[in-house]
């Protein structure tokens, strides 16, 4: 047949896939847009690896580089399953099409290089849109990590070409595996499968009671686990460093057996209830949701955890930005703090100056040496009261010490009832937390004594100058200065900026990878509920024509898409603050302000989502009725 033998040569193939791409892109357009935004924030996030100007960061930030490659790396396995999962419903749509290819007598090696032809295509214009709006996206990112990392520096435009390259190269291998999927669609199925492959349902799952009870003990036990406190935990004991593997892995076990029997439960539960069942269309929102669970709850499972991670680890990312002033205080209490003389600093920005002596004491033990500073009692009056502590104003005996020991935890430390100074054992009469030096300067466990005790200690003499100065952080410049001048020296504005550097960095690849997980979990539910709105058009042209209204229709849409949203994002939810309970204890910070600011946000966008994919749902059912009514 030599129409069959024209057919399958390599120009009138490559014609064809060009004539299905212009007259299908509808239905070609959400593979190609998933297409192109995998590419824009892949080649967007390599053009900032391989920029100048983070080149030039990683001097003064050395772990950027680390962060960008790992980060990168991530990317590029997360672009590549999120192509492939759009790529299975894009070719589960044309299941169809390819069966009548066959049954017209098409090779399948034929339609194989046809599907070929018109992943390339697809993949080439993808890649010049995305490569284009990628660049563009770069620089406005660049300056925005600049800003947050707290850096003013001029971006100029700079086009990277191993940034392309990378990108190509990365996606001519994600674009030869889907074209490979294609192939095996064609010789997997047979031909009736292909042409009611958007027929096939499900049996009506049952709701089971012990996978509903394994379900709710995995989820307790996972939170159970996170909870505890690494330090004192037998359970860390025992587990060690597998126990975020197992945290883990009962996390999604318990969420799949929720969705899979919970939901069921509840859904079974609507269906009986006559007073909920027989208003509108409930009756078959809760069986359209029932029939599909089994592939819904796999679904819903990759959304939670796509979702807790992306809460979880923003959410960490955003609250340690968040509270970098506040930590860097804690640290580093005063403004300038130096070994040695007094230096010329303008007086008008002197809030408070202070000079004091410490002696530096070292207190042998059976496994390692002891080092203190121990200071008079006046001088800790001076500086604490230039810190705002609320301190009493006691005397100190001969044989009493005040202990201030900033490194301090209760969780394996007991509060010392007693210190010993090189056989001069005094009894603790107060007991401080939090730092009263600069910590680069003066590390360690200070003891305060009175002056007597004092000029008696045997140890190395050395004058401190602490200064507080009005709005520490635009003085960059005269910290340098003093810090060229003197010695021991430690800054606030130094060790503000070389922490806001690294928590910027930080935010910025955080946010920018939660950002791409938010649009992966929401395209997913949006190509899932693109996919049943294609498989239902039938089923609410029926209902238009027996006289359901397009109200009611867009009602059960609502309540079928919403149950879809709304269960991930509960969980999720709850993962993630879980989670994030645990690193607040683990470093002891509170972080619920800026995670509840991030949670929020997180919540905002996905409504977005579902408005999003409600209207798309709605139009393909409006079009389907219309053309029918």
């Amino acid at each position: 047949m030599n129409w069959q033998k024209q057919a399958v040569t390599g120009m009138t193939l490559f014609d064809l896939a060009l004539k299905n791409i212009r007259r299908n892109i509808k239905s070609y357009g959400l593979y190609i847009g998933s297409t192109i935004f995998s590419i824009i924030i892949y080649f967007t996030f390599a053009m900032l690896k391989h920029s100048d100007d983070i080149s030039g960061l990683a001097e003064t930030s050395k772990q950027m580089q680390a962060v960008m490659s790992a980060s990168a790396f991530v990317l590029m396995i997360f672009v590549a399953i999120f192509i492939l999962y759009s790529n299975s419903f894009f070719m589960k749509k044309r299941k169809k099409e390819v069966a009548l290819y066959s049954l017209l007598g098409v090779r399948k090696r034929s339609i194989g290089f046809l599907l070929f032809f018109e992943n390339i295509v697809i993949g080439l214009i993808a890649l010049v849109i995305g490569v284009s709006l990628g660049f563009l996206l770069s620089q406005a990112l660049l300056a925005l990590l600049l800003k947050l990392m707290g850096l003013s520096l001029s971006v100029g435009f700079a086009f990277s070409m191993q940034a392309v390259i990378e990108t190509v190269v990365v996606f001519f291998l994600i674009f030869l595996v889907t074209s490979l999927m294609g192939y095996r669609v064609i010789y997997k199925f047979k031909l009736i499968d292909l042409f009611h492959a958007e027929k096939k349902g499900e049996a009506q799952p049952k709701a089971r009671i012990f996978s509903a009870l394994i379900g709710v003990l995995a989820l307790a036990g996972a939170y159970w686990l996170a909870l505890q406190d690494l330090m004192t935990s037998s359970a860390w004991r025992v587990l060690g460093l597998a126990m975020p593997l197992v945290i883990i892995g009962l996390t999604v076990l318990g969420s799949y057996l929720l969705f899979s029997s919970v939901l069921v439960y509840i859904l079974n539960l609507l269906k009986k209830s006559k007073n909920w069942a027989w208003k509108g269309l409930n009756l078959m929102t809760s069986s359209q949701l029932l029939y599909r669970i089994r592939g819904n709850a796999k679904t819903l499972t990759i959304i939670a955890t796509l979702s807790a991670t992306t809460i979880t680890a923003g959410g960490a990312i955003f609250g340690t930005y968040y509270n970098t002033e506040k930590n860097v205080e804690e640290l580093v209490p005063f403004s300038f703090m130096w070994e040695g003389e007094e230096q010329d600093i303008d007086p008008g920005l002197i809030e408070d100056k202070l000079s004091f002596e410490a002696k530096e004491v070292i207190v042998e033990g059976e496994i390692y040496d002891e080092a203190y500073s121990v200071i008079d009692k006046n001088a800790f009056q001076n500086l604490a009261e230039a810190l705002d502590w609320d301190i009493d104003n006691m005397e100190l005996e001969q044989d009493e010490a005040i202990v201030v020991e900033p490194y301090f935890d209760e969780r394996w430390q007991e509060q010392p009832e007693t210190i010993d100074l090189t056989d001069d054992v005094k009894k603790v009469e107060a007991f401080y937390d939090k730092p009263l030096f600069n910590i680069p300067t003066l590390p360690g466990t200070t003891v305060v004594v009175n002056d007597t005790a004092f000029e008696e200690i045997d140890g190395e003499k050395a004058t401190y100058q602490a200064v507080q100065i009005e709005d520490y952080k635009s003085h960059l410049d005269l910290s340098k200065e003093l810090e060229a001048k003197t010695e021991n020296f430690s800054s606030a504005v130094q060790n503000y900026q070389a922490s806001i550097e690294s928590s910027g960095a930080m935010l910025f690849v955080g946010g920018f990878l939660g950002l791409v997980f938010l649009v992966a979990t929401g395209s997913i539910i949006f190509f899932k509920m693109m996919t049943e709105a294609e498989e239902d058009k039938d089923k609410y042209t029926v209902l238009y024509k027996i006289g359901v209204s397009k109200k009611e229709m867009k009602k059960t849409v609502r309540y079928q898409v919403g149950l879809i949203f709304l269960a991930p994002l509960v969980l999720g939810l709850m993962h993630g603050t879980v989670a994030l309970m645990a690193f607040s204890n683990l470093l002891e910070m509170n972080l619920w302000e800026p995670v509840t600011i991030w949670m929020a946000a997180y919540t905002m966008i996905y409504i977005l989502y579902y408005v999003v994919t409600v209207r798309g749902f709605n139009k393909n059912i409006t079009q389907a009725v219309t053309q029918e009514g």
